[in-house]
C-alpha cells in the first residue's frame, strides 16, 4: 500500500505541473490577443483621427454666370449611306449622321479642308462592316472608337475628342 500512496502523490504532482504549464500557455495567448487588439485599435484611431486627408475637396462656386472651364465645339458631318458587306444577295444599308466633338472652333476650321479624307476613311471602313458587327451597345462602341481613330489619323495635328452619333439606321 505504501507504493499506492506514493503513486497517488506522484500523479497529483504531475497533474499540478501540467495545469501550471497549460495556465502559462493560456496567459501568453491572452496577452498576445490583448496586444493585437491594442495595436489594431491604436492604428485605427490614428487613421481616423490624426491622419490628414491628402487633398482637400474644393466645392465649385454656385455662380450662374460662370462659364465652364472646358468648352466643346461640335462639327456636323454630312449624312452618309453605305451598303454593308453581306454574304447573301440581299442588300443591307447603313445610314449614319455623326458629329465631331472638338476643343475649339479653330480646330474645326483646320479640319474642314480634310473632310474629303475623313469621309473617305469612313466610307472604306463602313462598307466592310456586317450587320452583326453593329449589334448591341458593344458594337456601336467599337464603331465609335474605330471611326475616331481613323479621323485622328486623317487630321493628325488636330485631335477629335469624340464622335457623337445623331442617327444610325440599318435597313
Amino acid at each position: 500500500m505504501a507504493e499506492d500512496g506514493e503513486n497517488v502523490e506522484g500523479e497529483e504532482a504531475e497533474g499540478e505541473e501540467e495545469q501550471q504549464g497549460g495556465g502559462k500557455k493560456k496567459l501568453i495567448i491572452i496577452i498576445a490577443a490583448v496586444l493585437v487588439l491594442l495595436i489594431g485599435g491604436g492604428a485605427g484611431a490614428y487613421f481616423m483621427f490624426f491622419n490628414e486627408p491628402a487633398t482637400e475637396v474644393v466645392e465649385p462656386e454656385n455662380d450662374p454666370d460662370a462659364e465652364p472651364e472646358a468648352k466643346a465645339y461640335f462639327l456636323d458631318l454630312p449624312e452618309m449611306t453605305v451598303n454593308l458587306s453581306s454574304k447573301n444577295k440581299r442588300a443591307q444599308y447603313l445610314r449614319i449622321k455623326a458629329t465631331l466633338e472638338l476643343v475649339s472652333e479653330e480646330q474645326a476650321a483646320k479640319i474642314e479642308p480634310f473632310l474629303p479624307r475623313v469621309l473617305d476613311a469612313f466610307q472604306v471602313y463602313l462598307r466592310e462592316l456586317r450587320t452583326s458587327d453593329l449589334e448591341g451597345s458593344a458594337g456601336l462602341f467599337r464603331l465609335k472608337r474605330e471611326l475616331q481613330k481613323r479621323i485622328n489619323d486623317a487630321v493628325y495635328p488636330v485631335k477629335v475628342n469624340d464622335i457623337l452619333f445623331k442617327e444610325i439606321l440599318i435597313q
